[in-house]
């Protein structure tokens, strides 16, 4: 707060303070409640701060009189009380709030000429695709984080890339941990496609790997990232390969077999934030592969070689000791790291679609730019 209000101070008209608060309906008395709001700005305004605009998030909408209480309360102009009601879909939002004079409210408090009302029209066309879009897709996550807003990222990814594929997905959530090869094929039923999600620890990953085992042996299209794809490669090693004790070392530092590993530069580390790897990364696809498809013209040529850049958090890889006997076995490696020859993504030609990637591609998926390999997924889904 302190350091909002020196920041105020310092940049005089170039800083702008929006502010937002919550209106509470009470529906015992069908009433809309300002005083948290007055309130609040009441409080900020003790603290030497003043609002210039305030947001204010509703579940009903907000006739022009009560915005003209808050207004006069608050010390604010009526054009600088904006609403943020519900709405079907958070994309809409942007939206609603242009229509509102949001942007052009805080252009004018800040000395900038407002111009000619944006036509958004990109976004505008992907809200006119979530409404056309009427067929479902039913998608598995399986994962060990049953919370909301788990894997958000994912989820979103997963939507984006539908509506752009004139469908909507319908997520749903499998416990990797309940997961058994006994009753792998009732949890996954009737599903199109499966996302092998990511996370760290012991807990859930027998059940990833029994959902990658029936998803490969099935040709049902699987995406694993990060931790999924190490499970995928786990449960290869372990049923085609003939490794029956492969492992991460993560997860069994004993195991003779230990297909997922720290790089060894990685495990004189003691700082254990220090050992991840983490940021963006290059990486070359090998032309032809189906990872390299999907890319489409997402890709530049570097070095005479296809090259990608994605992001990480992770701090186990894939162990290169092991390549050539798993592309022997039909898991091709077909995204590796320029600098460290690291494996950034698998792939099993042979099946309709099962890739897995050590990187996070839903880091980098948004409204107007879906990410290309969720894009293919999506389609194989279909």
């Amino acid at each position: 707060m302190e350091a909002i209000r020196q920041l105020r101070w310092q940049l005089g008209r170039d800083a702008v303070c929006v502010h937002l608060t919550y209106v509470p309906y009470l529906k015992a008395a069908d009433e809309l409640k300002t005083k948290p709001t007055q309130h609040s700005v009441k409080e900020l305004q003790g603290m030497g701060i003043q609002p210039d605009i305030l947001v204010l998030r509703t579940e009903r909408h907000l006739d022009d009189a009560l915005r003209l209480k808050v207004a006069s309360f608050c010390n604010v102009s009526l054009e600088c009380v904006v609403q943020s009601e519900d709405m079907a879909s958070i994309y809409e939002v942007p939206v609603s709030m242009q229509m509102q004079g949001l942007d052009a409210a805080i252009l004018r408090k800040i000395g900038i000429p407002v111009g000619e009302t944006p036509a958004m029209k990109p976004w505008r066309n992907f809200l006119g695709g979530w409404r056309r879009a009427t067929r479902e897709i039913n998608i598995g996550l399986v994962g060990k984080y049953d919370l909301q807003d788990a894997y958000k990222s994912i989820r979103e990814s997963l939507h984006l890339a539908s509506i752009y594929n004139n469908v909507k997905a319908k997520l749903h959530f499998i416990s990797s941990e309940e997961i058994t090869e006994e009753n792998v094929a009732e949890k996954l039923e009737g599903l199109a496609g499966i996302i092998i999600c990511p996370g760290f620890g012991q807990r859930g990953i027998e059940g990833k790997i029994v959902a990658a085992k029936h998803t490969r042996t099935h040709n049902i299209p699987t995406f694993g990232i990060c931790l999924g794809m190490q499970m995928m490669v786990i449960e290869f090693a372990r049923n085609v390969l003939g490794y029956e004790d492969a492992n991460s070392s993560e997860m069994d530092n004993q195991t003779e077999h230990n297909v997922i590993d720290m790089m060894e530069e990685q495990k004189s580390v003691t700082q254990m934030g220090g050992t991840m790897r983490l940021g963006a990364y290059d990486c070359e696809l090998t032309e032809g592969s189906r990872a390299c498809e999907a890319y489409g013209s997402q890709w530049s040529m570097v070095n005479g070689q296809w090259s990608i850049k994605e992001r990480h958090r992770h701090r186990y890889e894939f162990n290169n000791r092991y390549k050539e006997e798993y592309e022997k076995g039909g898991m091709k490696c077909v995204g590796i790291n320029p600098g460290t020859n690291l494996v950034e993504i698998v792939e099993i030609p042979s099946l309709r679609w099962y890739i897995g990637t050590q990187f996070h591609p839903e880091y980098s998926s948004t409204v107007l730019h879906p990410h290309p390999l969720f894009m293919s997924f999506i389609k194989a889904c279909i």
